[in-house]
């Protein structure tokens, strides 16, 4: 199976110049804690997260009216493409502990996103492993 047959095609993106405030409005709307952050050309340079904007933007006090998004979005991008076989992505999710990933096409462009639900509706035994390694955390020592 591939990325195809499974992504959400409906991605919901925000501008890396925007204000956290209307990147918070628009996962609001959308009723998504994740969304891909694209530059000016379309190609995604970063992600921004429901956890990104808590930790980043409310836990020091900033002012999400006047913080941009690319202040505080996760710049690691963990993609894949529409053609890769989940099995793939089931190993990129497990080794950067990410539990969504965005789907790109050649030029770097959105066109969908994968999470770790829509891979446990088409296989349930997989996805628990996935799952595991994912939440997973280190422990560190006394």
């Amino acid at each position: 199976m591939n990325c195809r047959e499974i992504m959400k095609r409906a991605v919901v993106c925000c501008k890396d110049t925007e204000t956290v405030q209307a990147a918070a409005l628009r996962m609001l709307d959308a009723n998504i804690g994740f969304m891909p952050v694209c530059g000016a050309d379309g190609k995604v340079l970063g992600v921004l997260t429901d956890r990104d904007m808590a930790l980043r933007v409310c836990a020091p006090g900033l002012d999400p009216g006047k913080t941009r998004v690319i202040e505080v979005m996760t710049e690691q991008v963990v993609a894949c493409q529409a053609e890769d076989d989940v099995r793939y992505v089931e190993g990129l999710m497990a080794r950067n502990r990410k539990s969504r990933i965005v789907v790109q096409d050649a030029t770097g462009r959105p066109v969908g996103v994968i999470s770790l639900s829509d891979i446990a509706l088409h296989d349930r035994i997989f996805a628990a492993e996935t799952m595991r390694q994912v939440t997973a955390r280190e422990i560190l020592p006394a």
